[in-house]
């Protein structure tokens, strides 16, 4: 079963998350109001977080970078992400592998 903050989609799923910039590295730590928090160690800067989000989320969950894509929230805490070529079972399973 995948997690709450995840949804499948036509060819990948969708994640709700949390986002905490200027952490002292990046990583997750579990779900927070039915979203996976998520600290990095980027500032809110020039989109410096966002690009530090897609890049963990791409390695991760072992695809490319252009398969991550901000859906909304681009400069806010609250971000949707598409996450293409992976299930949200799979995506699930290695987001809680990697959390704090």
């Amino acid at each position: 079963m995948a997690a709450p903050y995840l949804r499948d989609i036509a060819g990948g799923c969708e994640a709700e998350l949390l986002i905490q910039p200027r952490a002292s590295k990046t990583e997750a730590v579990g779900e927070h109001d039915g979203r996976l928090k998520i600290r990095l160690a980027a500032p809110p800067v020039d989109g410096a977080a966002n690009e530090e989000l897609i890049r963990w989320l791409a390695d991760i969950l072992g695809i490319p970078k252009r398969n991550v894509s901000l859906i909304s929230g681009e400069t806010g805490r609250r971000k949707r992400v598409r996450l293409m070529g992976v299930t949200a079972e799979t995506a699930g399973g290695r987001m809680k592998s990697v959390e704090k």
